[in-house]
């Protein structure tokens, strides 16, 4: 399988769900190195945009991210990795399991709590 790395400069979004109960998890960002240090360890491996390096989630927390399984969209520059999480399961650098935390009211939202609906 070949990832389109190029159309992000070198980086691709990599989604991770929980494999047991599909809840998204978190978003982050693999180059072609993080790619292929995850398809070599079964264990999700990002890029930080921030520190510049490689980062295997969970590292230091030992909430690894097993994967179970990966598939690419169908464009092949967008990841899933569908996993089961080792140590306390909390994800989040927040300590939640997932990432995905805060609200956001849309227009829809605002118009039937207006209406009450």
């Amino acid at each position: 399988m070949t990832i389109d790395f190029e159309k992000m400069d070198g980086l691709v979004p990599g989604i991770v769900q929980d494999a047991k109960t599909g809840e998204v998890l978190m978003l982050g960002f693999l180059n072609p190195v993080s790619y292929e240090k995850t398809l070599e360890t079964g264990f999700v491996t990002f890029w930080s945009r921030t520190r510049q390096k490689l980062w295997m989630k969970g590292e230091t927390s030992g909430n690894r991210l097993r994967i179970v399984s990966a598939s690419t969209d169908c464009d092949n520059d967008t990841l899933l990795f569908r996993v089961e999480v080792e140590g306390d399961g909390l994800v989040c650098h927040e300590g939640t399991v997932s990432c995905f935390t805060r609200p956001i009211e849309t227009a829809i939202q605002t118009t039937e709590a207006a209406s009450g609906k």
